[in-house]
């Protein structure tokens, strides 16, 4: 069922449509919730606050059904990105640490594990990492691994009275129903001077203005659309001081790449990936940035 919502950040119901519905109405599916669907140009419809520029999907579907289906969801593409995912979790670990420093056996809680590659990054970095995932089927694969995520959101009862020194959302705060009650979450889960680290697409990018309407982040699974300043001033709104945002790629396996290019433009696709499958670089990892993804560094107040 679909329902209308107002503005996350400024609380209005006031907006303008900024790109029409290229569904109508249709049945929620569950495998467009996987974090490899290929569902690019297939969304809600796309609106803009007026009183603060937020860019969100209204209406789109229930609380309900939406936790049902990440809890739902399963991904077995994922598992074969999992070079590509290795090596991205590395460098934003890289960079994570120049901010926040060393493990040095400090707590860290990744909200939205999925399998948990990040918490095996970071556990082999020296911290003390644990997950929170929604999905059985991914938190399932994590603990097969020997990791500590938990089945659940911020709201799971294992988290109940605990505090972290870092907090990560990889790809998480724009699929959420709440955004801002999540980030107000993560703040109670910091201890006083914790690091609050999210990454997402970034809706005023030059890349995103440049593509409009076929700009490929807009999905059925992402239900919130930041630009740098509108998750800043979240967070701000939440309690956090702001301390660096800027643009951060990732790393894809060239065989992986083909297939996002094809779903795209089907003959591109199936050119590209006839060369890479013939030079042999299916499973050869290269970094992706086009400047529409970026990272924000926020902490708890120490006081």
């Amino acid at each position: 069922m679909m329902v209308s919502v107002n503005c996350n950040l400024c609380g209005r119901d006031d907006w303008h449509v900024r790109h029409p519905a290229t569904i109508n109405g249709e049945r929620l599916e569950v495998d467009v919730f996987r974090c490899t669907s290929p569902g690019y140009g297939h969304h809600a419809q796309i609106v803009q606050c007026n009183h603060c520029g937020f860019v969100y999907a209204n209406p789109r579907w229930s609380d309900e059904e939406l936790l049902d289906a990440y809890t739902a969801v399963e991904d077995d593409a994922y598992l074969k990105e999992r070079e590509g995912r290795e090596l991205t979790f590395s460098k934003h670990l890289q960079a994570l640490e120049k901010q926040t420093g060393p493990a040095n056996g400090r707590s860290l809680l990744d909200i939205g594990a999925y399998i948990g590659v990040f918490v095996e990054t970071a556990v082999a970095a020296g911290w003390d990492a644990w997950g929170v995932e929604p999905s059985a089927w991914a938190a399932a694969e994590a603990q097969r691994q020997g990791l500590n995520v938990i089945l659940g959101t911020q709201d799971a009862p294992e988290l109940g009275g605990r505090q972290f020194d870092v907090i990560t959302m990889w790809d998480v705060i724009e699929h959420v129903d709440d955004p801002s009650g999540e980030i107000a979450k993560a703040y109670k889960l910091l201890a006083p001077g914790g690091w609050l680290v999210l990454h997402t697409m970034d809706v005023d990018s030059l890349a995103a203005r440049l593509m409009g309407s076929r700009w490929p982040w807009f999905m059925d699974m992402h239900l919130y659309y930041f630009s740098q300043k509108t998750l800043a001033q979240m967070l701000v709104k939440n309690g956090f001081e702001v301390v660096w945002a800027g643009a951060q790629g990732r790393y894809l396996r060239l065989g992986y790449l083909a297939t996002r290019v094809a779903a795209l433009n089907r003959p591109l696709g199936s050119l590209a990936t006839g060369l890479i499958n013939t030079l042999g670089l299916k499973e050869t990892a290269v970094p992706v940035n086009f400047g529409d993804l970026f990272t924000i560094y926020a902490r708890r107040p120490s006081f």
